[in-house]
């Protein structure tokens, strides 16, 4: 390890605004105590979840310059134009998927000699994620679809997460509302659906098992989470099998349409694949007996499963209706026929101070050791895009979309 390493706190630049950060005070200070060869410098920022002053009583060094520092660490893509050369940035760079919109980023940190480390690629020996976001999604997703409800309902009013200081104030908002029997759906497995669980048992809701909830009425709200093997099935009659499944998709058809009857208010968490089938169709909206009146879609799949999800919405105006029979977008909470859509992409961005914490332990606990010493198992070689003024082994599928030979995606 080199005799004094500079990291760079950079100050979050994309529209709109994002006030997480990657090194909130406290766990700096953890970094600093671990490793005493690493300094930290703190690009200032107004809208940051952690204010400049937080950062200056804890005695960090706040600068606009960044040059000096070898690590500039932020949370969402960089401005093209504040791009340092040479040096080494850890962001979340959404372009590993040829996303149309970041190719100039890509192009440019390729140019300027960047070794781009990208977040969402810093996986363990067995490609398990070491640091993401989605447990806050679900976390703050299902606090969403519940405000939906009061606000459709007028039964309730819930102020919005964005309002509250932390999640301790969001739960203590949500624990004074009281529920009228009603259903609630939750699909996913993983880190973002057990994030809506958390939100949704601090109403104490009864759950229930995905035969009972298909089943039966209840005199009182009930929730069920259920996993991929209750909503889809082999096209060939073959057992489900869940590996199979991430593998072949293409090879299963969607059994979603019953809940559909009998689900209230469905709160989406799942990982889809643009291979596997769609969960419904427009024309399933459109029966009679379709009954979901709000659909939170925390996975937030554009043309995707969920023929209502037509957009994302955004932080300041998250909800939009859903023309069951014209399958167009209408206005929220006018017309009760229509179903009301959550499409929030940046959910965590709610929570900022809470979701920051989160996010930064899970750096320092996975991922400091071989940034700033040795990486025998190349945590951090599978996570770099570019490095060295070219796209590195892992990315080199890239090079068609980097020079715009691509039918990219958006």
């Amino acid at each position: 390890m080199k005799n004094r390493i500079r990291v760079g706190v950079l100050r979050e630049t994309k529209n709109p605004p994002d006030k997480r950060v990657a090194i909130p005070p406290v766990t700096g200070l953890k970094i600093l105590e671990k490793y005493p060869d690493v300094s930290i410098f703190i690009q200032p920022s107004d809208i940051r979840c952690f204010t400049d002053s937080e950062y200056r009583d804890q005695g960090y060094f706040l600068t606009e310059d960044l040059r000096e520092c070898d690590i500039l660490i932020g949370v969402k893509e960089v401005n093209i134009p504040t791009l340092i050369p040479n040096k080494t940035y850890l962001f979340f760079s959404h372009t590993a998927k040829q996303q149309a919109h970041n190719r100039e980023l890509l192009q440019q940190v390729i140019k300027r000699n960047i070794t781009l480390i990208d977040y969402e690629y810093l996986t363990n020996l067995s490609g398990q994620r070491l640091v993401a976001f989605g447990h806050w999604a679900g976390v703050v997703g299902a606090y969403k679809a519940l405000r939906a409800r009061g606000m459709r309902t007028d039964f309730f009013d819930l102020p919005p997460a964005r309002t509250c200081l932390d999640m301790n104030e969001m739960y203590r908002h949500l624990k004074k509302i009281t529920l009228k029997p009603i259903k609630i759906l939750i699909t996913g497995g993983g880190r973002v659906a057990m994030g809506a669980m958390q939100t949704i048992r601090v109403l104490n809701l009864k759950e229930v098992d995905p035969e009972e909830f298909l089943t039966t009425e209840y005199d009182e709200p009930v929730v069920c989470r259920i996993d991929p093997d209750k909503y889809v099935e082999r096209i060939d009659g073959s057992d489900f099998d869940l590996m199979h499944f991430y593998d072949h998709p293409e090879m299963y058809q969607s059994t979603f349409k019953k809940f559909s009857k009998v689900t209230d208010l469905y709160i989406a968490c799942h990982y889809w694949d643009p291979k596997a089938p769609r969960f419904l169709t427009p024309e399933d909206y459109k029966e009679d007996d379709f009954r979901i009146s709000v659909v939170a879609d925390v996975s937030c799949d554009i043309d995707g499963p969920l023929p209502s999800t037509l957009r994302p919405s955004t932080i300041a105006s998250s909800f939009y209706g859903y023309d069951r029979f014209s399958e167009e977008e209408a206005i929220p909470f006018v017309d009760k026929r229509n179903v009301t859509v959550m499409a929030v992409d940046n959910l965590p961005g709610e929570l900022p101070r809470d979701s920051s914490i989160d996010f930064g332990e899970a750096l320092a606990d996975n991922v400091y050791e071989a940034l700033f010493g040795d990486d025998p198992e190349g945590i951090l070689e599978r996570a770099t895009i570019a490095k060295e003024g070219k796209l590195t082994k892992h990315f080199a599928y890239l090079q068609d979309y980097l020079e715009g030979k691509d039918a990219v995606t958006v």
